[in-house]
C-alpha cells in the first residue's frame, strides 16, 4: 500500500473516531448539567431520568440492527445517516423548550449514535487488517470509547458552568458537520457483495423489543423496586423475545444474527468480559463522581479535573503501548493483568474515608483503573473481533457494544441498589448521613471490584490461547 492510501486510511480512521467520540462524549456529558436541565424545564426526580434513559433505552436497543444495516447496506451510507441523524437530535436538544421536545430529541439521539457506533467499529476493522496496526487502530478507539466518559465529565462540567445546559447539545453541531464533510470523502464504502441483503424483519423486531424491555425494567428497577410486577413483568417479556429472537433465527434463510457466531469461542467470551467490565466502568465512572460531590463537596469541574489523570493514562496507552503490549504478549496477559489493577482501584475507593485526601484517598484509584482501562479495552476489542469474517464484522461489533452496553446499565442499577440498600439500613440504625450514603458507596465499590476480578480471571483462563494478535488469516490481508 503507498504512503498517500495509507495516510488516507489514517485519516479517515480520525474521522470514525471524531464520530465515536461525539456519541461517548453524550452519555457522560448529560449527568453532570441534569440540575440546571431539571430547574429550567421544570423536570421532576422521576421524569428527569428520562433525559438519560430515553437515550440509553433506543441506544442499546438498535445497536445490532444498526451494524447489520451497516453489513447490507455499505457501512459509510449508514455512519453518514446516524452522525446526520444525532447531529440534528443534538440541534433539536439545544433548542429544547419543554420536557417532551428535550426527551423525543433524545430518543432520536439514540438511534442515531447506536448507528454511529455499531457501523464505525465495522469499518475500523475492515480498514486495518494487518495484525500490529489493527492493534494501533483499536488501541486509539479503546481511548475514544473508554477515556471519552471522563472527557465528557470535565467538558459538561465547564460548559454548563460558564454557559448554560443548551451548550452541551450545541457543541455536537460543529463536530457532527465537520465528521460528516470529511467522512464523504475520506471513508470507504464498506458493503461486502458477499453480505445478503435481504433484511430479517422478525429478527429485528424481537431482538430491538427484547433489548428496549430488558434496558427499561434495569434503569427503571430502583424506582420501581426489583420485585415489582411491572420488574419481573418487562424482563419475562424481554426473555420471551429472546427465545421467539432465536427461534426466528434459526430458521431463516438471512438471519440478523447468524447464531454461529456464538459458536466462537472468543467472541462469547469477550462479551461475557464485556458485560463485566462496563458494569466495573461504570460504578468508578458514577459511583467516583458521586463519591467527590456528595461526600468531599468537590464541584461539577473539580470532579472533571479529578478524573484527568486516568484520561491521561489511557491516552498514553492507547498511543502506542496498549498495541505493543498485544504484539508482545498476545491479548490473554494484557486484558487480565488491566481488569486486575481496575479491580485493585475499586478496592481502594472502597476504602476511602468521609474526609478523603484527594493525594492519597482519590489519586492512587484513579491512577490503577486509567492504567488498568488503557490495558484492558484493547485486547477486550481484539478478542472479540478476531475470529470473525469480514463481513459480518459490523454485527460482531454491534454484539460488543450491545453487550457492553447492557453490562453498563445492568452493572450500574445493581451498584446503585446496593449503595442505596447499605445506606438506608444504616439511616434507620440511626448512623449520620454523610457517613451512611459514604458506606453504601464503599459497598457498591466493592461490588464493582468482584465484577472486574471476574473479567480478569475469565480473560486468564477461558480465552483462545493460540490467538497472539487480530486474526491475520489469507483472506484477511491486502
Amino acid at each position: 500500500m503507498d504512503k498517500i492510501d495509507n495516510r488516507k486510511r489514517w485519516l479517515a480512521f480520525v474521522v470514525l473516531c471524531l464520530g465515536v467520540l461525539m456519541i461517548v462524549l453524550d452519555t457522560t456529558i448529560v449527568n453532570v448539567a441534569l440540575p440546571a436541565i431539571k430547574q429550567d424545564l421544570g423536570f421532576s426526580n422521576a421524569s428527569l431520568a428520562w433525559v438519560v434513559n430515553a437515550y440509553l433505552l433506543t441506544f442499546g436497543g438498535f445497536l445490532l440492527l444498526g451494524g447489520r444495516l451497516g453489513d447490507i447496506f455499505g457501512r459509510r451510507k449508514l455512519f453518514l445517516s446516524g452522525l446526520a441523524l444525532f447531529t440534528l437530535a443534538s440541534l433539536a436538544c439545544g433548542l429544547s423548550d419543554s420536557q417532551l421536545v428535550l426527551v423525543t430529541a433524545r430518543v432520536i439521539q439514540g438511534i442515531g449514535g447506536s448507528i454511529v457506533s455499531a457501523v464505525g467499529l465495522g469499518l475500523m476493522m475492515n480498514m486495518f487488517t494487518e495484525p500490529a496496526e489493527r492493534a494501533k487502530a483499536m488501541g486509539f478507539y479503546g481511548f475514544v470509547a473508554a477515556g471519552g466518559g471522563s472527557v465528557g465529565v470535565l467538558l459538561g462540567g465547564t460548559l454548563t458552568g460558564l454557559l448554560d445546559w443548551h451548550w452541551i447539545f450545541f457543541v455536537n453541531i460543529p463536530i457532527g458537520i465537520a465528521v460528516f464533510a470529511l467522512g464523504t470523502f475520506l471513508l470507504p464504502s464498506g458493503r461486502d457483495e458477499s453480505a445478503s441483503r435481504h433484511i430479517d424483519i422478525a429478527g429485528a423486531v424481537t431482538v430491538t423489543g427484547a433489548l428496549m424491555l430488558a434496558i427499561y425494567a434495569i434503569v427503571n428497577g430502583n424506582t420501581a423496586g426489583w420485585a415489582s410486577m411491572q420488574t419481573i413483568g418487562l424482563l419475562a417479556g424481554s426473555a420471551t423475545l429472546i427465545i421467539l429472537f432465536i427461534r426466528v433465527e434459526s430458521r431463516t434463510k438471512s438471519p440478523l444474527v447468524p447464531l454461529t457466531l456464538f459458536k466462537l469461542r472468543n467472541l462469547r467470551t469477550a462479551n461475557l468480559i464485556g458485560v463485566l467490565w462496563a458494569a466495573a466502568m461504570f460504578a468508578w465512572f458514577f459511583l467516583s463522581a458521586l463519591y467527590l460531590q456528595l461526600v468531599l463537596g468537590y464541584s461539577s469541574l473539580q470532579v472533571g479535573l479529578a478524573f484527568l489523570p486516568a484520561t491521561m493514562l489511557m491516552a498514553i496507552f492507547s498511543l502506542g503501548i496498549s498495541a505493543r503490549l498485544v504484539m508482545l504478549f498476545g491479548i490473554r496477559k494484557p486484558l487480565a493483568v488491566g481488569l486486575f489493577l481496575a479491580a485493585i482501584g475499586l478496592l481502594l475507593f472502597a476504602t476511602a474515608p468521609l474526609s478523603g485526601n484527594f493525594l492519597y484517598n482519590v489519586l492512587p484509584s484513579m491512577i490503577l483503573l486509567g492504567l488498568g482501562a488503557g490495558m484492558a479495552f484493547n485486547p477486550m476489542l481484539l478478542a472479540a473481533m478476531s475470529e470473525v469474517e469480514p463481513h459480518e464484522s459490523g454485527l460482531a461489533s454491534g454484539i460488543v457494544n450491545t453487550s457492553f452496553m447492557m453490562g453498563g446499565a445492568l452493572g450500574l442499577a445493581i451498584l446503585a441498589s446496593i449503595a442505596s440498600i447499605q445506606t438506608s439500613a444504616l439511616l434507620a440504625s440511626g448512623v449520620a448521613a454523610l457517613a451512611a450514603l459514604n458506606s453504601g458507596y464503599h459497598v457498591a465499590f466493592l461490588a464493582g471490584a468482584v465484577f472486574a476480578a471476574l473479567g480478569a480471571t475469565l480473560g486468564a483462563v477461558v480465552l483462545s490461547k493460540n490467538i497472539k494478535t487480530a486474526h491475520d488469516r489469507p483472506h484477511m490481508g491486502h
